[in-house]
């Protein structure tokens, strides 16, 4: 990983950061996963992208068991350095349910809708 890059990383106190993963043509959200210094290396150099799961305290690619390749094809970081978006060509589910993204399972939580002013 590039040294600039390592510098403007704000990583939680477990040594990770929040990673967005999106469809790269639709920009349909499909999950979120956790990366720490090596799996955020190891996906830039590698074309795959690769987490760090919380739960089993090991490294993980996407795809390695279930099939459902998440292939890279860019990779940024947000302004604060506290959060990466991977955007990905998708193949399969990106959901461990078995659902195309994570988002749909929890259902629209009913928020109330906001509109600018004047419109």
């Amino acid at each position: 990983m590039p040294t600039w890059l390592a510098a403007r990383l704000k990583r939680d106190r477990d040594g990770l950061v929040a990673a967005v993963v999106q469809q790269h043509d639709t920009r349909e959200v499909l999950m979120v996963g956790w990366m720490d210094d090596e799996a955020l290396r190891r996906t830039l150099s590698q074309g795959r992208v690769t987490f760090w799961s919380r739960s089993r305290k090991e490294y993980w690619r996407k795809g390695d068991t279930s099939g459902h390749h998440q292939y890279v094809k860019a990779v940024s970081i947000d302004c604060d350095g506290d959060a990466l978006l991977i955007e990905v060509d998708q193949v399969g589910a990106a959901c461990h349910t078995g659902a195309r993204t994570c988002f749909l399972a929890g259902g629209d939580l009913g928020a109330v809708q906001g509109s600018r002013p004047g419109t």
